[in-house]
């Protein structure tokens, strides 16, 4: 491992940094086109003396800054134990195998680098042994699938499911060859020496930066379980990357969920262990086939309506508490029956221990005011329905305490960045739900020039955003910015009933303006492969909703116009939203500006992020809301997107994909 730099001097810090992205410095060596960036390196030198001086940083910068880099080489050159966390596993793998290696061996570091991801990514030599053996697949498919991933696991090193291609990541077949924090043997498992969590746990352990991501950051701070207790007393840096999804990933880990899917894979292993180890035991058979049909009573009292709502709603329908008592009956039934005979085998410890928090955690729901621990926070429980499934959830109201207090458990350095921070120059939203009033904050603006490259159009005439008439109006407002642009678009959508109504729209009026790329609609393929045929295409048109909003990057021709239905105001029947207003409201403040607003200006930003994605890209912001030009608050979400120029006449938006390239003045 690296010594760490705490002790060089900050003078010869900030040398090191100006000559890491100097004009002929290392990095313009490593990276044909390189430019220095004035934002990149003065963010640089920002989180050099956040690692120096073990602060907290929050940290916005603009897209094109360059912020990957901005926190690789002060990391790099102060050396210690590093631990970075992306937003996603995708941003993950990125950064592990290109972003890191490049800078690393640019400057020379000799640091060592490792990539960990939750336990359900690699192969577990036990689930497959015991899947293979059961025999007892959902589907001819996974049959299949389990040949190949029987073949790959005789070849693979690390183990990590996205090596194997061709078996898709959604594939039904991956819960059965993977472990989970219940299901993991531990060191019982006959396996274990050659256990590829284990591995990789270790080469984490051993490396002087390790990559994660959100999910298992925090799962490992509330649940001690995925690696990285070891990792954080060692670590003297912690960079959270995309940090903006960090209140929300925090909220769902500090919280409790059971869900449908949990409780049929308890079933399942309970019958396993019923025909198996335990076939001298008569009940449990029974016991655990009774889980599953009262899994399917309790989805049925939900009712047909899908989403969420509150406790209080959800244990007011007619059959809903019986259907509850029911299944906590079934599961309880299940954990006294293993635990008899928990002492057989570690399977049978492991499937007893799951039945048993099963079952607390349903009464809990249930039963009890507030969540366990909650000590001085609020809690707010409600039901999520699905069209197959369900979620019990209990979450706190505020994250700010208790993730304060993990930030002042040990003394280092925490350093928050993303795109998507502050609200026209104002962290204090960001800053208030994390619990980080004391830490330095900065933004550094995009190098992009925003005021040639992109245009922002509002048109005229729409309705209200609640109008029935209101998403025909957008698309028909679309269609000559489509046609102008002659496709390549991205059509972003607040909801998915938009979204499907805008896909038999445009199904048919694409081709009759020109438009003959094809339609890319999301759920029709998974996202990895519809970015791939955008791509490809080059004159796409591809409709979204959530999940396209970031975290996408298409640079180039390909995309030049994001078309957004509505500002992303949160929908306020959600129980978790409505409570936290109220609690607002309560306490004296106004939930509308310190809370909806700010979140809205944050997601637009983040949708309004896929359009320019390097200094060439040139395009057209539509957001067919009326609100943003006639509410006093438009001013405060316009003001926090980039610095586009801005028009409501569909003259211009012609005008600005005209082959002259002479854009008449935006207003």
């Amino acid at each position: 491992m690296t010594e760490s730099g705490a002790g060089i001097p900050a003078d010869v810090v900030d040398a090191e940094v100006d000559a890491a992205f100097a004009a002929d410095g290392p990095l313009a060596r490593a990276l044909p086109g390189y430019r220095a960036r004035p934002q990149q390196v003065a963010m640089a030198h920002a989180v050099a003396q956040a690692i120096r001086t073990q602060g907290r940083l929050v940290a916005e910068a603009g897209t094109g800054t360059g912020k990957t880099f901005s926190y690789l080489v002060p990391a790099l050159i102060h050396g210690g134990k590093v631990i970075v966390s992306t937003g996603t596993k995708t941003l993950q793998d990125q950064l592990f195998e290109r972003d890191l290696p490049l800078v690393r061996d640019a400057l020379r570091s000799p640091a060592t680098l490792a990539l960990l991801k939750g336990r359900g990514n690699y192969l577990c030599l036990h689930h497959l042994e015991r899947t293979s053996r059961e025999g007892r697949l959902p589907s001819r498919e996974d049959a299949r699938y389990l040949a190949k991933i029987a073949r790959w696991a005789h070849a693979t090193v690390r183990g990590d499911r996205s090596e194997l291609g061709d078996v898709p990541e959604n594939a039904s077949i991956w819960p059965l060859v993977t472990s989970t924090r219940d299901n993991c043997l531990g060191s019982a498992c006959a396996h274990f020496r050659d256990c590829h969590v284990m591995r990789a746990r270790k080469d984490a352990l051993e490396a002087d930066i390790v990559v994660v991501n959100h999910h298992l950051f925090f799962a490992d701070v509330m649940l001690r379980d995925e690696g990285l207790a070891e990792l954080l007393p060692a670590c003297n840096t912690v960079i959270l990357d995309e940090a903006h999804q960090l209140p929300d990933t925090a909220t769902t880990f500090f919280g409790e969920q059971t869900t449908g899917g949990q409780l049929a894979e308890l079933a399942r292993d309970a019958e396993v262990a019923a025909r198996t180890t335990l076939s001298d035991v008569p009940g449990l058979p029974d016991a655990a086939a009774d889980i599953e049909p009262a899994i399917r009573r309790l989805r049925l009292a939900a009712g047909e309506a899908t989403g969420k709502q509150p406790r209080e709603a959800a244990m007011a329908r007619d059959g809903f508490v019986a259907a509850l008592d029911d299944l906590a009956a079934a599961v309880d039934r299940v954990a006294t029956e293993l635990g008899h005979f928990a002492e057989r085998s570690e399977d049978l410890a492991s499937v007893a221990s799951r039945a048993q928090e099963a079952s607390q955690r349903i009464a809990r729901w249930r039963d009890t005011a507030d969540a366990p621990d909650a000590g001085a926070e609020r809690w707010i429980r409600w039901l999520d329905v699905a069209p197959n499934g369900f979620q019990l959830h209990a979450s706190p109201l505020s994250i700010a305490n208790l993730f304060r207090r993990q930030l002042d458990a040990t003394a280092r350095a925490w350093v928050f960045t993303s795109a998507t921070l502050a609200v026209g120059g104002d962290f204090s939203h960001y800053t208030r739900e994390l619990g980080l009033a004391d830490a330095t904050t900065g933004a550094w603006e995009s190098p992009f020039d925003y005021g040639s490259q992109a245009l922002l159009y509002v048109p005229r005439g729409l309705p209200e955003p609640n109008s029935p008439a209101h998403t025909d109006a957008v698309i028909d407002a679309a269609l000559p910015v489509l046609a102008a642009s002659r496709g390549r678009a991205f059509l972003l959508f607040t909801t998915l009933r938009a979204l499907a109504q805008a896909r038999e729209r445009l199904a048919d009026a694409l081709p009759g303006i020109g438009v003959d790329g094809p339609l890319l609609v999301q759920g029709e393929g998974s996202r990895t492969e519809l970015l791939e045929r955008f791509r490809r295409a080059g004159n796409a048109v591809l409709l979204g909703s959530a999940s396209f909003w970031e975290g996408v990057d298409v640079a180039g021709d390909a995309l030049s116009v994001v078309v957004i239905d509505k500002l992303p105001f949160a929908p306020p029947d959600d129980p978790l939203l409505a409570a936290r207003l109220k609690q607002l409201r309560d306490d004296g403040g106004n939930p509308f500006r310190d809370w909806q607003l700010p979140q809205a200006a944050i997601s637009l930003k983040q949708g309004a992020g896929r359009l320019i994605r390097t200094e060439t890209d040139r395009g057209v912001l539509m957001i067919g809301d009326p609100r943003l030009v006639d509410k006093p608050y438009g001013k405060t979400l316009w003001r926090s997107l980039p610095p586009m120029r801005r028009t409501r006449e569909i003259a211009e938006v012609v005008a600005f994909f005209g082959a002259s390239g002479q854009e008449s003045e935006g207003r």
